[in-house]
Parts: structure tokens; sequence; C-alpha cells
């Protein structure tokens, strides 16, 4: 079969990637094999092959959403052939850039019906990172206003649209370049951050109370700006990287903080914590299939497109979802 894969350790860049022949993989126990129809792309893949990933074993397949139909069932499980289903995958492993693949069931959701291939991979670990921190690390019993940066990525265009559906007034930050974009997700406010003082637009915004909640999807230093930003009992959800709470008020002001790592459940041994990314990924799928989230795929392109449409991510060309499509 065929697949996009880096050879050796030393292929750190997309242009040393090439698609290969491959043999097809035997699912082992509570696994199984999926014929692919359709992939997700997403910046951590380039991000990967630029850092490298100790743990592959060479050649190393790419590729971290996957959406296709079971061909094989490994033992154990209640998977059947012909289940149309898709996964987030562990990046430690061989990955989903492939003709078929084999998946383990914890992270698999069946596709309803009305949901294309297509959509379903774009609905993966963008929208499941979005997911987990909407739905499970924040609490709403006390929120009334949400900031969600980088509205027009992946993560925060489906972010503005789970907080939305809590009933919250929702703000988000972007670019000149993806003001009009984010507008079809109606925020509540959009703040130009190259324009506009964001903290000035954002007190303006609360009337000087500070936002209730914040997802960050930018970095540890936005993430440090955002615990100032926050309101009295306030929490801030950070998906990038831990900012420093030196000098933070955090028990005068009530604050909380919570880390969003979606693959690291992966690796981290706790069925429980497995599983929830199988469950994560039927509840996205059926807000999707309800017509309460839209996936907001950009394009749909050939599998052999596979590393021009990562460089046009990594050169920061797309708005929206990128799919690859496998026949």
């Amino acid at each position: 079969m065929k697949a996009l894969v880096a050879e050796k350790a030393a292929d750190r860049s997309l242009q040393d990637l090439h698609f290969a022949e491959v043999p097809v993989p035997t699912p082992a126990e509570h696994e199984v094999l999926i014929k692919v129809h359709a992939a997700g792309l997403n910046p951590v893949d380039y991000k990967i092959v630029e850092g490298g990933v100790s743990a592959w074993q060479y050649p190393h397949i790419l590729g971290l959403d996957v959406a296709g139909e079971i061909v094989g069932v490994g033992q154990g499980g209640a998977w059947y052939v012909g289940d149309r289903v898709s996964g987030h995958g562990d990046l430690t492993k061989n990955g989903y850039f492939a003709e078929y693949v084999t998946a383990p069931t914890y992270e698999l959701a069946k596709i309803p019906d009305s949901v294309s291939y297509e959509v379903a991979a774009s609905a993966l670990c963008g929208a499941l990172t979005a997911y987990e921190a909407i739905e499970r690390k924040a609490n709403f019993a006390n929120v009334n206003t949400v900031l969600v940066h980088a509205g027009a990525g992946g993560v925060g265009s489906i972010a503005i649209q789970l907080a939305k559906l809590h009933g919250c007034k929702v703000f988000t930050t972007v670019s000149s370049s993806k003001y009009d974009y984010v507008k079809q997700l109606a925020p509540d406010a959009i703040v130009n951050y190259q324009t506009e003082d964001v903290d000035k637009e954002l007190v303006d915004l609360t009337g000087g109370l500070g936002v209730d909640l914040i997802i960050d999807t930018v970095g540890k230093k936005e993430a440090e700006l955002d615990l100032r930003r926050l309101a009295y009992n306030g929490r801030l959800v950070t998906i990038v990287d831990v900012p420093s709470l030196d000098n933070v008020p955090m028990f005068d002001r009530g604050l909380g903080m919570d880390v969003v790592n979606l693959g690291g459940a992966h690796l981290s041994g706790n069925p429980y914590q497995q599983a929830d990314l199988g469950r994560m990924n039927a509840e996205m799928l059926e807000l999707i299939a309800n017509g309460d989230v839209k996936p907001l795929i950009e394009k749909v392109i050939p599998f052999d497109q596979i590393i021009d449409g990562l460089t046009a991510i990594k050169n920061h060309e797309v708005v929206g979802k990128l799919v690859a499509k496998i026949d």
C-alpha cells in the first residue's frame, strides 16, 4: 500500500518526506484495520517532523487524524467490518497518511450516517482539543464571558462555537487578514490584536471585571498576560504551554488554571482517559450531525498533495481545515 513516510531519523523537513510502498498492517488485540477514506491535516503534523520523536521506528508513517471503514478486526472489542469510524492517533506510533492503517479501538467513534468521511476527519485534532478545553476542563456554572484566542484557527474556531452553545458572551482575538473569516462564527466581539490594544478592549467589554474563562491557543507569553485578564474566580485553560505563576495573586483572586494535552491520553496508561478520546470524538460528531457545530473545511485535497497541504499550513496560507481524500 502507499503511505507518506519519513524514511530515517535524519528526515526533519517536509521536503524529506516521500510516498512509499509499505506492507498493509495487521490489527493486534483491541485494534482494527481501517481502509482510509480521509485524513485531517494539522500543524502538529509538520512540527513533529521538524522536532523528531525518539520513539519512532523507520520508515515512520505520518498523520494523526483518520476517517474510514473497518475492514479487519483484532481480538476483543465490539467493532465490526463495515463500521464507519474516525479517530485521533498516538504521535509516537505509525500514523494515518496511508491507504490502510491500524488503530486502537478506544480512540474510535462511529461516524453518523449524515456525516461524510471528510467532515469526520476534519473534527479530530483541533476540534477535540477545543472540546476537551470547553467540555472537560472548563466549569460553566459561574461563567458569563469567554475569551478564545486565535479564533480563526482549528482549535479556536471550534472553541468559539462550543462556548456559544453554553450561552456565554464570547470574545476572540484575530489578525487583520482573518477578521472577516471569524465573523461567520458570530462571536460577540472580535479584537484585532494587530491594530487594537487587547487589554483595553477586554476591560471595556467586561466593564472592568475581567474575563471569566480564557482559552489560550497561542503560547506561554500570552498565557501569562491572560492570567492578569481574568475576573475574580476566573479560569485559564492553556493548550500550548504553562505560564509562570510568579507574582500572580492566584489565591487572592480565586484563579484557576488547566492544561490540555489531548494526545497525552494515549501514553497515560489510564484506560478511562484513553477511552475518553473515543467518547469526546462521538460527542463532537453528534454536535456536527445535529448542526450545532460547523467543521469549517477550507479545502479537500488529493492524497498525493499532503506535503503541499502541510507546507501551506506551515506558511500560514490556510484558514480553516485541510483534509486529504484517499481513494
